[in-house]
């Protein structure tokens, strides 16, 4: 028996979000480089919150700090793939909130790396915890 963390395959996840890779995404090695993986979670949670109405980073008055990271790779992603984040919610709490993801490469139904971000939701003025908006608290439970 191995050690090994399984890859999720799309079944695990509840929603998804299209991404691209772009040219300056491959590295040295001819592979996407381990810290485009990190921003294509940010793109894909941030981009799934601001499509549903319930992110405006320049204006909404509460929003998530990243407090918490981590990735682990399954397979190599390159340009010119196409990516598709699978998202889902593993923990929510009063103001934070643990979002699973999954990056899947052109039309793979194992993901080639998976990776969580930990929120903390902040008040914008005084950047202190504060509670989940009714709208993001109710879309996130649906990624349960």
């Amino acid at each position: 028996m191995s050690d090994r963390p399984v890859a999720p395959t799309r079944a695990d996840f509840n929603d998804f979000y299209p991404l691209q890779t772009r040219w300056n995404d491959n590295d040295a090695y001819g592979h996407m480089n381990n810290v485009v993986h990190y921003a294509l979670f940010d793109t894909a949670v941030n981009g799934w919150l601001i499509e549903r109405g319930l992110l405006d980073p320049l204006t909404s008055p509460v929003f998530g700090l990243v407090v918490e990271t981590g990735c682990r790779y399954f397979g190599e992603m390159q340009f010119p793939d196409r990516v598709t984040a699978g998202l889902r919610v593993a923990k929510l709490g009063r103001s934070s909130v643990r979002m699973e993801l999954g990056l899947f490469r052109n039309d793979d139904d194992i993901a080639s790396a998976e990776g969580f971000f930990v929120h903390v939701y902040v008040d914008r003025t005084n950047h202190r915890p504060a509670e989940l908006p009714g709208p993001t608290r109710e879309a996130l439970e649906g990624l349960q």
